[in-house]
């Protein structure tokens, strides 16, 4: 395990300043503002520690309301609406200077292991990658396209948001192909950078690979409405944007710090938004993720 997947796990591991409050830091990104990924993580982490550890997420839902100041702390207040006997709902509101920034619904469900003729269970194919161990690492691929980022400072904030995961492309991001439009889809393989903690390092597993991963869906998830317009990304300057809101449907047990698949697409994108929706494998081939979300998608004015 290296230092930033160390720091990275440190920022999921809330503060508890009552029953069902929690307290996050935050730290700066690519853009000038908290990265979405991590509020939802910490969100889910905030609800997850008033569930049982026996029943994992299944789902959630969530709203980027205002964007996040990476210099003040995060406090998340957890809404206990539903303990059922297979079931368990919880709300999250993350306020920063007295105002809401996001909202996040959750579902918890034990796994249930169905066997026989009455196992209802069928999932889409994996889709064709490459080896991910075949792939360029981001160290190698994000200092051959530095000139085209806005600063040196932004091309090593890019690089430093990737310390903490492996995160390798099957195909050029879209800061490399700028000017070169093409088909929207993209994909990515991913895990931590070194194995986990079978304690969980403060957050108990599964919770804890669910967190991570939804930490990582929201890195590349509108990259394919970038590449729909030959754009380059919020690093390059080409376009302006940020999440609007996030889904996620955890179909199978994983492990984030084993290779899965990111499987990406965009259907559409008008009006200043765009939709990415995403499909996350195991890396022998287990639907283990659904992912949908849409974003403020603009080419700077002037």
């Amino acid at each position: 395990m290296n230092d930033a997947l160390r720091s990275l796990l440190e920022l999921l591991d809330l503060e508890r300043i009552e029953q069902d409050i929690f307290r996050g830091r935050s730290r700066a990104s690519v853009v000038p503002r908290v990265f979405g990924g991590q509020v939802a993580a910490q969100a889910l982490v905030a609800a997850g520690h008033t569930v049982p550890a026996e029943r994992p997420p299944h789902s959630l839902h969530a709203y980027f309301l205002r964007p996040g100041d990476p210099g003040a702390p995060i406090v998340y207040t957890v809404d206990r609406i539903r303990d059922g006997r297979s079931f368990t709902t919880r709300r999250v509101v993350a306020v920063q200077h007295g105002r809401q920034i996001f909202h996040l619904t959750a579902s918890f469900h034990a796994y249930e292991y169905e066997e026989g003729a009455g196992a209802l269970e069928h999932q889409e194919p994996m889709p064709a990658a490459p080896d991910p161990l075949e792939l360029p690492t981001a160290a190698e691929t994000l200092p051959r396209h530095a000139e085209r980022y806005l600063s040196k400072e932004v091309a090593e904030r890019l690089l430093e948001a990737r310390a903490a995961i492996d995160l390798r492309y099957a195909d050029e991001p879209p800061y490399a192909t700028v000017g070169r439009p093409r088909e929207p889809r993209s994909q990515v393989w991913f895990r931590t950078q070194g194995k986990l903690d079978e304690a969980g390092d403060g957050i108990p597993r599964p919770l804890l690979d669910v967190c991570l991963v939804t930490y990582v869906s929201d890195m590349t998830l509108l990259d394919s409405i970038l590449l729909a317009h030959g754009r380059g990304g919020w690093a390059v300057g080409d376009v302006v944007g940020a999440s609007l809101d996030h889904a996620m449907w955890f179909h199978r047990p994983l492990r984030a710090d084993e290779w899965l698949l990111y499987d990406q697409e965009s259907p559409t994108s008008r009006s200043g938004r765009g939709l990415g929706q995403g499909r996350i494998f195991t890396a022998d081939g287990q639907l283990a993720v659904t992912v949908i979300q849409e974003g403020v998608v603009r080419v700077p004015r002037g």
